[in-house]
């Protein structure tokens, strides 16, 4: 069997359930039934869900904690805007209120482990390069 380097970010159970939100976010906006007048929105929730995990890449990807926390932050606020154009697809009866409360249920777990992941890394004790 080949053995397959991995970058460190692909060790973060957040990672791994950010990129499969946004998974579940482009198979959804791909089976949407509308007549796409509102492109944008399509667009704009398709970028922000895909954002989660890439800002946790990213910032892992960073020199300092200080710089991986604020990019944790970045995450999180793409994860609101995410619930937000959920919510507001609902609203339009683009997507049930099941569906809704399903994606929701899996980004308050994301919110609670970013949230988690911040506060470990701002509560280490510094070390001498970091």
């Amino acid at each position: 069997m080949k053995h397959t380097e991995h970058f460190n970010f692909e060790k973060l159970d957040v990672w791994t359930k950010a990129v499969a939100f946004a998974d579940k976010i482009l198979d959804l906006v791909e089976n949407i039934e509308t007549d796409r007048k509102h492109y944008r929105l399509f667009e704009q929730i398709e970028s922000a869900a895909t954002s989660v995990s890439m800002n946790i890449a990213e910032g892992k990807g960073r020199f300092s904690k200080k710089e991986f926390v604020h990019f944790l932050y970045i995450s999180r606020g793409s994860l609101f805007e995410s619930v937000t154009l959920l919510t507001i697809f609902e609203k339009r009866n683009w997507i049930t209120i099941d569906c809704l409360e399903k994606l929701k249920e899996d980004a308050v777990l994301i919110g609670k482990m970013l949230n988690s992941l911040i506060n470990k890394i701002k509560h280490q004790e510094p070390t001498a390069k970091s």
